[in-house]
């Protein structure tokens, strides 16, 4: 059977929420001067909620997702609820610290994160991939609790534009950065078994 690919409104919409998603830092800066912090977390809200609902039965079968969206629409909604500016702008620092438990509680809680993703490709990874990719998610912890503090920091500087630069751009630079490198190890190890 054929695979059709969806090319109407659904896709529309994902590929709206997903500009919206990252450009998120953006959409604040802007937005901040026209919209009261409280309105804009709960248009966010709306859109997280939009996004599970069109994930339906495709989505992944992890429950991570579905608590991951969950804490993000709680999250939004508390920020809509306080109507303060610094809860949007400590949003990616939230979603930082999200993706560091889940990554960090998969190390506790096995198979890892990127085994997971692994084995979608190779379902008989052997040791040697098992312990790589062990230590690929350990890497990606680190990268998102470090990622958190920084953004923190960017928080309490209280310069939006710094904000809006490192949240929007730079953190994006240093996740693509990170999966090039990973990238290049990864055929060294493949290489290697």
């Amino acid at each position: 059977m054929a695979e059709t690919r969806d090319t109407g409104p659904g896709m529309l919409l994902n590929l709206l929420i997903g500009a919206l998603t990252i450009g998120y830092p953006f959409l604040v800066w802007f937005t901040l001067d026209y919209f009261q912090p409280g309105v804009l977390a709960l248009m966010l809200a709306g859109v997280f909620l939009l996004r599970f609902a069109l994930m339906g039965r495709n989505a992944p079968a992890s429950a991570m997702t579905g608590y991951g969206v969950a804490a993000c629409v709680l999250f939004l909604l508390a920020i809509s609820w306080i109507n303060r500016v610094d809860g949007l702008l400590l949003y990616p620092v939230f979603v930082s610290l999200l993706f560091f438990v889940i990554f960090a509680s998969s190390l506790l809680y096995p198979p890892p994160v990127i085994e997971r993703l692994a084995r979608l490709e190779d379902p008989e990874l052997p040791p040697k991939g098992v312990a790589y990719t062990r230590k690929v998610t350990q890497a990606w912890s680190l990268f998102f609790l470090a990622n958190a503090a920084v953004s923190l920091i960017t928080v309490c500087y209280g310069d939006r534009w710094l904000w809006s630069l490192y949240n929007g751009f730079v953190f994006y630079l240093l996740m693509g950065l990170l999966m090039a490198v990973e990238m290049a190890v990864r055929r060294k190890v493949k290489a290697s078994y």
